[in-house]
Order: C-alpha cells, then sequence, then structure tokens
C-alpha cells in the first residue's frame, strides 16, 4: 500500500515510491508496530534539504535497506515543516542526547512514541567512524529483541527528563533599558567587524536581529547598532549568497567570508530579507537596500507564487548540471569558459572581474558563485545590466532546481508583510497586490468559520495540519501589516480572529506560550520555544503581533498578554540576543510606545505614505477616510479645515492634530519624539 500518495506535503510525495513501506505520522502507524511488536524508524527531513536526498539515494531506495526496514520496523516519514511540533520535540531529544542536530533526523521509537536512539544522517557504508545505516538497523532491532529492558528503560528516562524541562521565564517586570543595552553589548562582542554578521561558519542571515538593531537606533540613536545593520547587509548583499543575477537569498553561507552558500532558497528567508532591507533604506535611504529589497520581492513573486496566489516554501539546492547528475549549486554558478560562452571574450573578462568568477573557482570543479568583491562594484552600470541580463536568460536554459510548492501559513504570513510594505514604500502596487492575494489564500483555504489555522496548503487544498503558534502571529503580523498599508480594515479583523486564538489556546500560567495549542495533538511533551531560529520565535511573533493589534484597537487584553509574554525577553535578552533577536524588537515597540499614527485622510496619499514610512519602532498606521468605523485608531479624528489629517498617538492619547507632512515625519521619527 503506497500510504504517501495522497498527502500534500512534496517531500513525503518523493519517497512515495520508495521500496520502503512508509507510513505518514499517524495513529494507526503506532498501533501497526504494537500489533508486530517492532520499533517506529521515525525519518524527519524537509524538500529542499541536501543530505535528506543523499540519504534518500543511498538507503532509502535501496531494496536490501527497504527490506530490512520493512520487516524489522514501522517506518514514518515527515516532513517537518508540516509538523513542526514533531520536529521540536524529538530534536530536542537528539540535542540532547547527542549534543547535536540536523536533518535528515533518524530517531527509534517505542509503540508509545518514546524516543530510544537517535541520529541525524547515516552512509550506506560505514565511514569516518560512523556505522552505516543498515548496521544501524540491525543495531538497533538486535537491542530491541534481546534488551527490551534496557531499551525501555531508556526510552522512559528520556521521556522523564523532556516531560521535567520548564522554561525559565522572566518573572515579573518587562524588558527595559537595562536589558537592551545589555544585548546590545552582547552583540557587539560577537559581531564579525571584518566581514560582517555574528560567530563564524556557517553563517546565517541574521534577519531578526538587524530589526532589533534598526528599532534600537531609531529610538536611542545608537550609531553602533546601525552601523553593525548597515554592514551585516551589504556583506550580505555583495557575497554569494546573495543571487547576483536573479535576486534572492540563499539559506546560509558555509563560510564566514559569505562566499559560498547553501543553496536552497527558503520563502521565509527572502521573505525577511526582503523587509528588512526596506527598512534599512526606510532608515538611511540606501539605494543598495532599496534594490536588494525590490529585487527580493521580485523573486518572491516570479519562482515562489503559486497558481493559488500563495508563495511556494523553497527552491532546491541541488539540480541537473546538464550530465545527469544532481549536484549542489548547478544552476547558479559559472566557470570563465561557461562566461566566454555566453558573453564573448571581451564582456566575459568584465564580468569575470565583476562578479568574482576565477579560474581556480570559488566553489566546487572550478566553478564560481557570483559575487560583487569590488568596493566600485556599481560602476558601469549600463555594461553591468548587460551582462547580467545576458548571465540571467542563459541560465534559464539550465535544468532548474525543484521547488517545494507547498503554501505554510507562517511563511506566506511573513511575505504579505514584506511585500505590502515594500510595495508601499517603493511606489509597486503590483507587490500589494499579490500581497493582498496571499492572504486572501490564507483566509480562504487555510481558515475555518472559527478562524482555526492549517499549517499548510498545496494545490489550494489544506494539509489537514493544525497550525501552530507562530502561525497565527505570523499570519497576523502579515494581516496587520497589510490593514496598514491599503486602509481595509478586515485585516484588522482577521488578524483580531487568529489572535484571539491564541490567547484562548496556546496561553498559559504567567503569560508564558505554548507551540501548540491546548486541544492539538499530545505528543511526548508540550513544544514550546522562546528563541529564533531561521524565522521569529512563535512566541515573540505572537508578542509582537499582539501588541501591534493593540495599538490598533486599544486592547488592553491584547497589550497585557503581550506584556506578559516578553517578560522572557528579559529573562533571555541579554544572555542570548542572538537568539531573541524578534522578542528584542518588538520589546523596542514596547518601550516606544508603540506609536499610533491615525491618518484621517486617502489611503495612498502624502500624509499615509509619511506616516508608513515613520521609523518609530513598530509604529501602527492607520488610515482612511470613513472615520473608525473599520480602524478604531481613526474614531473621533476627523479631517481638519477639509484637508487630510494626522494623529500620532501613544495608548489612543494623542498629540495636536497636524496636516503638514514634515510635522508628521518628525513625530514618527527615532529617539522618543
Amino acid at each position: 500500500m503506497n500510504r504517501l500518495a495522497g498527502v500534500t506535503s512534496p517531500y513525503l510525495l518523493q519517497h512515495a515510491d520508495n521500496p520502503v513501506d512508509w507510513w505518514p505520522w499517524m495513529p494507526e502507524a503506532f498501533e501497526e508496530a504494537r500489533r508486530r511488536d517492532v520499533p517506529v524508524l521515525l525519518s524527519v527531513g524537509y524538500s529542499a534539504c541536501h543530505w535528506c536526498h543523499v540519504m534518500a539515494h543511498e538507503s532509502f531506495e535501496d531494496d536490501r535497506v527497504a527490506a530490512y526496514l520493512n520487516e524489522h520496523f514501522v517506518p514514518v516519514k515527515v516532513d517537518r515543516e508540516e509538523r513542526p511540533d514533531v520536529d521540536a520535540v524529538y530534536m530536542e531529544a537528539v540535542q540532547a542526547a547527542t549534543g547535536q542536530g540536523g536533518w535528515p533526523m533518524t530517531v527509534f521509537l517505542t509503540a508509545d512514541a518514546e524516543p530510544f536512539y537517535f541520529g541525524t544522517y547515516f552512509p550506506p557504508e560505514p565511514r569516518h567512524g560512523m556505522p552505516s545505516f543498515h548496521q544501524v538497523l540491525e543495531g538497533v532491532s538486535a537491542a530491541w529483541t534481546e534488551r527490551r529492558d534496557e531499551v525501555a528503560e531508556v526510552a522512559g528516562r528520556i521521556v522523564h527528563d523532556l516531560t521535567r524541562r520548564s522554561l525559565v521565564h522572566g518573572g515579573e517586570g518587562l524588558p527595559g533599558e537595562a536589558e537592551l543595552a545589555q544585548a546590545l553589548l552582547g552583540l557587539t562582542r560577537e559581531y564579525d567587524e571584518k566581514h560582517g554578521g555574528f560567530g563564524g561558519a556557517p553563517k546565517f542571515p541574521p534577519s531578526m536581529t538587524i530589526e532589533f538593531l534598526l528599532r534600537h537606533h531609531a529610538r536611542t540613536g545608537a550609531e553602533g547598532a546601525l552601523q553593525m545593520a548597515v554592514d551585516t547587509c551589504a556583506a550580505m548583499a555583495r557575497g554569494g549568497m546573495y543571487d547576483q543575477l536573479g535576486g534572492g537569498f540563499a539559506r546560509y553561507s558555509v563560510d564566514r567570508e559569505w562566499v559560498v552558500p547553501h543553496f536552497e532558497k527558503m520563502l521565509y528567508d527572502n521573505a525577511l530579507l526582503c523587509r528588512v532591507y526596506a527598512h534599512l533604506w526606510r532608515a538611511t535611504g540606501s539605494e543598495e537596500a532599496r534594490r536588494v529589497a525590490l529585487e527580493t520581492a521580485d523573486f518572491m513573486v516570479r519562482e515562489l507564487r503559486t497558481a493559488e496566489g500563495g508563495f511556494a516554501s523553497a527552491l532546491d539546492a541541488d539540480s541537473e548540471d546538464g550530465t545527469g547528475r544532481h549536484v549542489e549549486g548547478a544552476y547558479y554558478v559559472w566557470t570563465p569558459e561557461q562566461l566566454r560562452e555566453v558573453l564573448g571574450e571581451e564582456d566575459a573578462a568584465f564580468a569575470a572581474e565583476h562578479f568574482g568568477v576565477t579560474s581556480e573557482g570559488t566553489f566546487e570543479e572550478g566553478a564560481s558563485v557570483l559575487q560583487l568583491p569590488r568596493a566600485d562594484a556599481g560602476a558601469d552600470a549600463d555594461r553591468v545590466a548587460r551582462v547580467r541580463t545576458a548571465l540571467l536568460a542563459a541560465r534559464e536554459l539550465r535544468p532548474r532546481p525543484g521547488r517545494d510548492d507547498k503554501v505554510v501559513a507562517a511563511w506566506n504570513g511573513l511575505a504579505i508583510a514584506a511585500l505590502a510594505e515594500t510595495g508601499a514604500y517603493f511606489d509597486r502596487p503590483d507587490l500589494v497586490e499579490r500581497a493582498t492575494e496571499a492572504a486572501d489564500l490564507l483566509v480562504r483555504v487555510h481558515m475555518g468559520d472559527t478562524a482555526r489555522l492549517d499549517r499548510t496548503s498545496r494545490d489550494g487544498r489544506a494539509g489537514g495540519h493544525a497550525g501552530v503558534l507562530e502561525d497565527y502571529g505570523d499570519v497576523a503580523e502579515g494581516f496587520l501589516a497589510l490593514a496598514s498599508v491599503t486602509g481595509e480594515g478586515v485585516w484588522l479583523e482577521f488578524a483580531g480572529f487568529l489572535l484571539d486564538i491564541v490567547l484562548l489556546h496556546f496561553t498559559g500560567e504567567g503569560g508564558r506560550l505554548y507551540d501548540t495549542a491546548d486541544d492539538a495533538e499530545q505528543l511526548i511533551r508540550r513544544p514550546q520555544d522562546p528563541t529564533d531560529n531561521a524565522t521569529p520565535a512563535g512566541w515573540t511573533a505572537a508578542a509582537g503581533a499582539l501588541l501591534s493589534y493593540a495599538a490598533h484597537t486599544g486592547s488592553e487584553a491584547h497589550r497585557t498578554a503581550a506584556e506578559g509574554a516578553l517578560g522572557v525577553v528579559k529573562a533571555l535578552g541579554p544572555r542570548v540576543p542572538r537568539f531573541t533577536g524578534w522578542g528584542l524588537a518588538v520589546a523596542e515597540a514596547l518601550l516606544d510606545g508603540p506609536r499610533e499614527a491615525a491618518v484621517a485622510g486617502p489611503v495612498g496619499g502624502e500624509l499615509h505614505r509619511t506616516a508608513l514610512l515613520g521609523t518609530a519602532p513598530g509604529a501602527v498606521v492607520a488610515a482612511g477616510e470613513t472615520g473608525g468605523a473599520e480602524f478604531p485608531l481613526l474614531a473621533d479624528r476627523p479631517m481638519v479645515g477639509g484637508a487630510p489629517t494626522a494623529y500620532v498617538c501613544r495608548h489612543f492619547v494623542c498629540d495636536a492634530p497636524t496636516t503638514d507632512v514634515a510635522e508628521l515625519a518628525r513625530a514618527l521619527g527615532g529617539g522618543g519624539a
């Protein structure tokens, strides 16, 4: 029986024709393990994961391995992007047991879903001190058969240790000036002054941290915070992690210099970075930031937009190299000879110097990742544009990387916020329209009558997996940004529906938040993580959306919930600022108010645009000519003398109204104005 044939996950569908008799994560799989008295093999990965593909080709497509696996185990395959709760719980166990983690994640479970043996990638033959996957299967099967009491003891101890772990909460009080100053100092210590970014290799784009730095500068005027943001964004934009031909960012750099990326392109990275560069432009007027924001937005629309109007999850790192091999980066890298074939001798020499293509190569087999290594990378713009156009057209003829076309609610929420704001800043109504269409899809397909979110969809069909906290927080964030840009109050209303679910089903004692709802499937531990990973933590994403919604509506319940959730930032921000960037950014908004801009006047008018361009941390904007029918901020705040009028408020207490654009800009700038 092919149990994966009807699923919505492209990752699971990639395994549907394996000789391994895969089950999706479902109660029946564990019932089957209990009936047969065998352990469960849990294999967790995702579609764009390079080593997941490697292990699949080496082991899961091998008839001998599959036959042994099917006989001695119940194999369960999970897409971590569809079931982040399952991934989080067992990754915590893997990291606690081995000191490291990663994907593919390989975990052996009892029929009660209790883990007892862990790993990640296993090779087909013994290698570098690692056993082969077949040896691991034989060893686990032997332990299950011959030492069952020992297996049960290990499983019970692991579950006991996991369930005893409690999150250190911030206790009473909110993150204040002292904690945010300590966090900035901690970031300064970890900052790579030579190459930008934080820490060493591999180096990930610090999107949420940069948002904190920009907000901190806006509120305090701290030049060091702005400089770290500026230099890091410049280094990423000029390095190999950024696609110098087609726009958009790869997932991370394998080196600290931003030269060689891990080539998979994820929606969440590009959504977050598009917004970061747009906000950097808003703060500095940088032409490079403007270009990168728009190119990244155009990449998302061109490469990731689905027929239904949502955005696909990822592009693979691998593609065919022209010889039938699937090779990482094959679509993106160039040799001098390939440049000559496309451009001719003279332009090829120019392109090689401009993009850092060398005869030795910066990647593998003499190929180079395109960069902008020269300080005068913007010189001879017409020639650069001509060369880029020719190379991009030639690259389009190469075999393309695979696309994971499932729509993840949280990541689409991030994309909606980025596209709405980028479109508004740069007079690109088409981008605002794309954001609106994605929001329509989330309402139509992912939200039920009770505002409960489905995590994923594909081809317009919901995946049936319950949304987690990051889905509610990030989608609400996207809806709130769309409401501010479009003046359409329905998006504020939809955000309110989602945040009421957060209050009702995700909130625990003392403001604690959980990653899964109280009525979701019960795993061996209810996951709860307030730290950022590649995306904002669900905990702080929800806190930010709750705070913005409270600023829009005056709701004390939502503000109180946001403040309760931010206690954890008071505790963790000074200690691990790199992993609490979004929480610190929300704390900056809280310290600033956040400010509320009510623009009584036409949507898209000069006052409205000026309000959107304000750098005050986390400021919210309501615009329209219909009073408070859709936006509570606009109630009883009319136009003055028939002219468009702006009111800048905190907690619904407003300064004197103004019809002057310059005065509004000053009122929504930084420095506590």
